[in-house]
C-alpha cells in the first residue's frame, strides 16, 4: 500500500456504482485458467472511502458487483476505532458472508514502529497489533500486514524488527493468523534487507507481502505534513523491483499487484507484469494477487478494471 508513506497518498475517486450481475468469471476463482487468485486491496478506493463517497462496510459488495472480484483486503485506517467493536466486526463479517466473499487480510498502519529504537515504544507497537490479529481471526482473514520500520542503521533496525516480528508472530500463531511484512519504504524496500529479516525471524507464520510498486528506499523530504506535500516528493533511490520481488517471493503469503497507468495494449506502462508474473509462477506462488491501483490519470474504478483485465490476460498466456 502507498509509496512507503502509509495512509498519505490518495488515489482517484471511484465512478458511481452501476449494477451488474456480479457473476464470478473463471479467472476470478483462479482454478481453471490462472495459477493465482485475484483479490482487491481496499486502498485502491481510498479517496472514495476517505471522502465518504463509499462506506467501508460496502466495500465487499462493491468489489463483487462492480468488478466480479470475490476476495478483499481490508485497510485498518478505514475502521481504525472498530478493531474491538464486536458489533461492527459482526456487521463486516455478515456483509462479506452475504456476498460469498473471502476476507484475505488486514493491512495495518499507524500502530507504531516494530523497529523502534525505544524499547517501550517497540513493545507498545507489538501490542498495538494484537487487536488486529484478533479482528483478523474473527473476520476469517489469514493474515495481517505490518510494517518493519524504525530508526537507526540498517542492522539495528533489522535486529529490532526481527525481535518484534517474532514476538508478534508468536501471539498470532495462537489465532491461526500470519504476520506479513510489506516492502513499504526505507530499509524494508530493500529486498535483500527484508529477506534477511525473514530468514532471521524464522517462523512459518511470518512472511512477506511483496508490493511490486514499493521499492523506493529513499525519498525527498516533504515540505510539510500534508497529502499534497507527500505527493510532491520524489524517489531518490530505488531498489530493482524485479530483483526485490524475486528475493521476497520465497517468503510471500500474498502479492500486491500495484499499478499506476496503462499503455494502449492494456499493459502497466512502468512495470513489466509479464516478467513479474513469471517470477511469481517460478516461485510456486498460487495465492492472492491483490489489485492495488494507485494511479492518478484514470478514475479508480477504471484503473482497477484495467489491472484485473491485464492480470487475467497475462495469466492465461502463461497457463
Amino acid at each position: 500500500m502507498g509509496t512507503g508513506i502509509a495512509a498519505i497518498v490518495a488515489s482517484p475517486a471511484i465512478l458511481p456504482l452501476f449494477s451488474c450481475d456480479g457473476q464470478q468469471t473463471k479467472a476470478d476463482d483462479g482454478k481453471d485458467e490462472l495459477f493465482f487468485k485475484i483479490s482487491l486491496a481496499e486502498w485502491s478506493l481510498n479517496r472514495a472511502i476517505f471522502s465518504g463517497q463509499l462506506d467501508h462496510l460496502d466495500f465487499p459488495r462493491y468489489a463483487k458487483e462492480k468488478f466480479g472480484i470475490n476476495a478483499v483486503e481490508y485497510v485498518n485506517q478505514f475502521f481504525k476505532d472498530k478493531a474491538e467493536d464486536q458489533a461492527y466486526l459482526k456487521e463486516m463479517k455478515s456483509r462479506c458472508d452475504d456476498q460469498g466473499m473471502t476476507s484475505v487480510l488486514i493491512m495495518c498502519d499507524l500502530e507504531g514502529d516494530l523497529g523502534d529504537a525505544d524499547v517501550i515504544g517497540r513493545k507498545q507497537a507489538v501490542e498495538n497489533h494484537y487487536k488486529w490479529v484478533e479482528a483478523a481471526q474473527f473476520l476469517g482473514c489469514h493474515a495481517i500486514r505490518v510494517n518493519a520500520a524504525g530508526q537507526g542503521t540498517a542492522d539495528d533496525v533489522a535486529q529490532r524488527a526481527t525481535e518484534s516480528l517474532r514476538e508478534l508472530a508468536s501471539f498470532a500463531q495462537d489465532y491461526g493468523i500470519s504476520v506479513v511484512v510489506e516492502n513499504h519504504g526505507g530499509y524494508s524496500s530493500n529486498g535483500a534487507w527484508l529477506s534477511k529479516v525473514m530468514r532471521d525471524v524464522g517462523v512459518p507464520n511470518c512472511g512477506t507481502l511483496p508490493d511490486i510498486g514499493n521499492f523506493c528506499v529513499r525519498r525527498s523530504e516533504p515540505l510539510e505534513q500534508t497529502i499534497e506535500a507527500y505527493l510532491a516528493t520524489e524517489c531518490l533511490e530505488e531498489y530493482d523491483r524485479y530483483k526485490g520481488t524475486e528475493e521476497l517471493l520465497p517468503f510471500a503469503k500474498g502479492v500486491s499487484a500495484k499499478t499506476y497507468d496503462f499503455d494502449e495494449q492494456g499493459n502497466e506502462s512502468s512495470i513489466d507484469y509479464g516478467r513479474i508474473l513469471n517470477l511469481v509462477k517460478d516461485a510456486g506462488f498460487t495465492g492472492y494477487l491483490g489489485i492495488e491501483y494507485e494511479g492518478h490519470n484514470l478514475p479508480a474504478d477504471e484503473g482497477i478494471a484495467k489491472t484485473k483485465a491485464m492480470l487475467e490476460r497475462l495469466g492465461r498466456e502463461m497457463t
